[in-house]
């Protein structure tokens, strides 16, 4: 087990989660690529969003370690990366403090993109930071009851996606929507590999994922379903990206096949830690050529 001093900056890094980031910033990249494509590229405000993604990432890794570990989910046989309260690294008062300073800090940087957008924006960052909590927290926890996947497709797809390009040019396109699928069904893939590498453990916790609800063979075709269609729907960006978008799609799509062909041979225990860093990649990867493809 790792060494780490109680409540240092190691253990703020650890807690951070950084690795978690790249589902921050691809729904702002996709959402900064059709603002560039439409002639709307603004850098200032598209540097904002990713800002404000990124630690909302951060408060709401905090929120849910703090939680779960007040709950008593993350016990002795935890699969998934170590948590900072349930390892001691971080008192459970300590980070009550670290949720609050992360939360008034992205909320002070989110303010400013009311200066681009206008006073409606308040209320999208109001609803973040309010669901930051209910995902883990609350009488009814949403993350515990089957709405984990619902709320990516809402937080890591329409509202950064959407967001990011309603900043910048002040409207919404189809292709607007369209990335926004996208992306939250590639993002999506992430938290599948959690559920799926977590459905025993959740099982035994009363936290009802879809996968604990479906069962282990649901929750492998949901994988590969989720990459399916985001790699089809990207090929409606063929008329602004040209044919390069459909080698983005048909690359993405090879390499989450070949993640899936390992999760389902692995099928179980801390060696699907090794597809979360896969998933990621894979979900990285069609996040930026797609954005490319936009933008030339």
């Amino acid at each position: 087990m790792e060494t780490v001093k109680r409540n240092s900056l190691k253990a703020w890094l650890l807690a951070a989660r950084p690795k978690t980031l790249t589902g921050a910033a691809c729904p702002v990249l996709l959402g900064t690529a059709l603002a560039y494509a439409d002639g709307q590229f603004n850098w200032i405000p598209a540097l904002i969003c990713l800002i404000f993604a990124g630690l909302m990432q951060i408060a709401a890794n905090f929120i849910n370690d703090l939680f779960d570990f007040l709950k008593g989910t993350d016990r002795e046989d935890r699969l998934g990366p170590l948590r900072a309260c349930a390892q001691g690294w971080i008192s459970a008062s300590a980070m009550k403090m670290g949720i609050a300073v992360t939360i008034v800090l992205a909320a002070i940087i989110g303010c400013s993109l009311i200066y681009f957008g206008g006073w409606e924006l308040i209320f999208v960052g109001l609803l973040c930071i309010a669901f930051a909590f209910f995902y883990t927290s609350g009488p009814y926890p949403l993350s515990y009851n089957g709405w984990g996947d619902v709320l990516v497709l809402i937080f890591f797809g329409f509202v950064p996606v959407g967001g990011t390009y309603y900043v910048q040019a002040l409207g919404w396109t189809p292709y607007v929507t369209i990335a926004s699928l996208v992306c939250g069904l590639a993002v999506d893939t992430l938290l599948v590999v959690n559920n799926y590498r977590d459905r025993d453990q959740d099982a035994q916790s009363g936290k009802r994922t879809i996968i604990v609800r479906f069962g282990e063979p649901f929750g492998k075709y949901l994988y590969l379903t989720l990459g399916l269609v985001a790699a089809l729907l990207t090929l409606c960006f063929i008329p602004i990206g040209g044919w390069d978008i459909a080698c983005v799609a048909l690359l993405y799509l090879i390499l989450h096949y070949q993640t899936w062909r390992k999760m389902c041979i692995i099928h179980s225990g801390k060696a699907l830690n090794s597809i979360l860093g896969e998933t990621s990649r894979n979900m990285f990867f069609l996040a930026f050529f797609l954005s490319i493809a936009i933008c030339f």
